[in-house]
C-alpha cells in the first residue's frame, strides 16, 4: 500500500469504502506535541521515536524534543505562518486541525487531505495552561486571561472527537498509563485505548471550562450550578452497603491519614459534621466528640486533656465508637485518657511521639492529622430532580449580636456559656436545644420535629448522667413560638436563654422570663440543619 503525505491512494480508498473492513487497530506514524509542562515527556517521546514516529511541534516542546536527539517539524514550516500575536495563535490553522479530524474511513475526507496536502495526525499529546493554579495563585487578572488556552484545548476536543483515528493525551497526570500503552503495543493503538483517552479528555476540557466560567461569574448575576472535580476515590460503600458511593476531593491536601483502615462514607460525613464545629473555637483549647454528625460532648479548657474528660462527660455512651478532634497538638497525657475509649477517628493537628505510639496500638483507628483549616463558602446537594445551593453558615453568634430583651441581664459567665451553647446548636440537626455552662456542653436535644421535644430530650439526657442543670443555660436553633420551652426550662434550673427572636409571640416568653427571674437575649440569627 502506497501512502502520499496526508492522503492515502486510490486502491487504500477504494478497500475503505468496503463496510466489511474495519481498522480499529491505528499504527502511530505522526505525533503532534505541544505542552506546557515537560516532566517525564522524555521516556514518551523516546518510545515513539524507537518506533519511527514522526514529530511535529511547537516553541519550547520543539526544542525540549530536538535536546533529546530527535528530528522534528515546526508546526509552522506546515502551516506556513509563524506564531504570531504573542504566541496567542500557533496551531489554529487547517493544516493542524485537518490532519487530526480527518475521518480516515471516509473517501471525501481522505480525497480532500490529499488535495490540500494535509498529513494526517495520529497522536496528539497536549496539555493546558495552568489557569487554576494561577487564579489560587493570586495572578492579576492579565496574566489569568493570559492562561486560558485557546489552541491547547481547541487541539484536545478535536483530537478527542475523531478518537477512531486518533490517540490523545491531555494530561501530565495520563503520561505513565499512556507510555505503558506504547511500549506494550509498540505505538499501535486500539479503539477502546483511543475512546478511554477521548473520555479522559473531555474530562479535562470541561473541568477547565468550569473553572473559567467560575473566575468570570463571580463578578456576574449569571443563575447556573456547575461545579467540577476530579479527584474521585471510590469508597468501600455508601451510608449503607447496598449503596455505591465515591468521593470527590483532594482528601489528602486536608488530612494526613497516620493509621487505620480505609475511611468510609458515614466516616466522612461525621468527619466534616467535626471539623466544622471544632473550627467555632479559634484561639481556645477545644474538644468535640460526634456521632451521626450530631456533637455527643463540646467543651474547652486550659489542656486538651481537661477539653476531653469535660467533653466526654456529657455522654458517656454514645461516645463509644464516635469521631473525635481536637485543635490543639496532643500529648501523652491527653492521650492515654484517650486511648481508654473505643473510637472510630481522631483528629487532631499534631501528636507528640510517644503519644502516637500509644494511639496506634489499635491498628484499625483512624489517626488524622488535619494539614490546613477547612473552608467552605457554598454547599450544595441533589434535591428532587436537580440542585440546591446555598451560602455556607459561616455566621457565628458574637456578643456584638446579643440584645438583652429581659430585665434581668444575663452575667458575664453566662454570657460565654450562651456563645458556646449557640455554636454548638448552629451545628446539630434541627429542632435542637443544647445545654451548656461556660466551656462545657451538658446536654442536646437534637433533630426532634419539636422544640419542646427537642428540650425535654436534652433534659432528660442531662439527668442520665448525673449532670446539674442549675445555673446552666439554654441555646435555640431557632425562636420560641410559645411561652412552653422557658417555662420547662426554668423548672429544669436554667437562668439564661439565647435564641434567634422572630416569634410574632416573643413577648410571651420575654414575659415568662421577666417574671421568674430569667435573663434572654436574641441574636436575630437563625441556625436551622437539616
Amino acid at each position: 500500500m502506497q501512502l502520499r503525505k496526508g492522503g492515502m491512494t486510490q486502491s487504500c480508498r477504494l478497500i475503505l469504502k468496503d463496510p466489511s473492513f474495519s481498522m480499529t487497530s491505528k499504527k502511530i506514524t505522526r505525533a503532534l506535541i505541544s505542552v506546557y509542562h515537560k516532566d517525564n515527556l522524555e521516556p514518551i517521546v523516546n518510545a515513539l521515536a524507537a518506533e519511527g514516529v514522526e514529530f511535529v511541534s511547537t516553541g519550547g516542546t520543539e526544542e525540549f524534543i530536538k535536546g533529546l536527539g530527535h528530528k522534528v517539524t515546526p508546526v509552522e514550516t506546515l502551516t506556513g505562518y509563524p506564531s504570531i500575536f504573542g504566541g496567542r495563535v500557533k496551531t489554529l490553522h487547517p493544516v493542524i486541525f485537518g490532519g487530526i479530524l480527518y475521518r480516515r474511513d471516509n473517501a471525501s475526507d481522505v480525497d480532500q487531505s490529499g488535495e490540500f496536502n494535509i498529513p494526517a495526525i495520529d497522536l496528539v499529546i497536549v496539555d493546558l495552561y495552568p489557569f487554576e493554579e494561577t487564579v489560587a495563585g493570586g495572578g492579576t487578572h492579565e496574566e489569568i486571561i493570559e492562561k486560558i488556552d485557546i489552541g491547547g484545548i481547541s487541539l484536545i476536543r478535536g483530537a478527542a472527537k475523531n478518537y477512531k483515528d486518533v490517540l490523545i493525551v491531555s494530561s501530565r497526570t495520563q503520561y505513565s498509563e499512556v507510555l505503558q500503552l506504547l511500549k506494550d503495543k509498540k505505538c499501535t493503538t486500539a479503539l477502546e485505548d483511543r475512546r478511554r483517552f477521548a473520555a479522559m479528555a473531555f474530562d479535562v476540557t470541561s473541568n477547565y471550562d468550569t473553572a473559567i466560567f467560575k473566575y468570570f461569574s463571580g463578578s456576574e448575576d449569571i443563575v447556573s450550578f456547575k461545579s467540577s472535580v476530579q479527584d474521585g476515590k471510590t469508597l468501600r460503600y455508601g451510608e449503607n452497603p447496598h449503596q455505591h458511593a465515591v468521593y470527590y476531593g483532594d482528601l489528602d491536601g486536608l488530612f494526613e491519614k497516620l493509621n487505620g483502615k480505609e475511611l468510609s462514607y458515614n466516616n466522612l460525613v461525621d468527619i466534616d459534621a467535626a471539623v466544622h464545629l471544632l473550627s467555632e473555637f479559634k484561639g481556645e483549647t477545644g474538644f468535640v466528640i460526634i456521632k451521626h454528625t450530631n456533637a455527643c460532648g463540646v467543651a474547652t479548657g486550659t489542656s486538651v486533656k481537661e477539653a476531653y474528660l469535660k467533653a466526654f462527660e456529657a455522654d458517656t455512651v454514645s461516645a463509644f465508637g464516635g469521631i473525635l478532634a481536637t485543635n490543639q497538638k496532643i500529648d501523652l497525657g491527653s492521650a492515654e485518657e484517650i486511648n481508654k475509649l473505643f473510637f472510630e477517628i481522631l483528629i487532631a493537628p499534631d501528636y507528640d511521639d510517644d503519644a502516637l505510639t500509644l494511639l496506634k496500638s489499635k491498628k484499625n483507628r483512624n489517626i488524622l492529622k488535619q494539614r490546613s483549616e477547612l473552608k467552605v463558602d457554598k454547599q450544595f446537594k441533589s434535591l428532587l430532580n436537580g440542585v440546591i445551593e446555598q451560602d455556607f453558615d459561616n455566621k457565628t453568634d458574637e456578643e456584638v449580636d446579643l440584645k438583652v430583651v429581659t430585665k434581668k441581664k444575663p452575667t458575664s459567665s453566662e454570657v460565654q456559656a450562651m456563645l458556646f451553647a449557640s455554636k454548638i446548636a448552629k451545628h446539630t440537626k434541627s429542632n435542637t436545644i443544647v445545654l451548656a455552662v461556660e466551656g462545657q456542653m451538658l446536654a442536646s436535644g437534637v433533630g426532634q420535629t419539636s422544640r419542646v421535644d427537642a428540650l425535654r430530650q436534652a433534659i432528660e439526657k442531662a439527668k442520665s448522667f448525673n449532670l446539674d442543670l442549675k445555673g446552666s443555660v439554654m441555646a435555640s436553633d431557632a425562636f420560641f413560638p410559645f411561652p412552653d420551652c422557658v417555662e420547662i426550662a426554668d423548672k429544669a434550673g436554667i437562668k439564661a436563654v439565647i435564641q434567634p427572636g422572630g416569634s410574632i409571640k416573643d413577648q410571651d416568653s420575654i414575659d415568662y422570663c421577666d417574671q421568674h427571674d430569667m435573663a434572654m437575649a436574641m441574636t436575630g440569627f437563625r441556625h436551622f440543619k437539616h
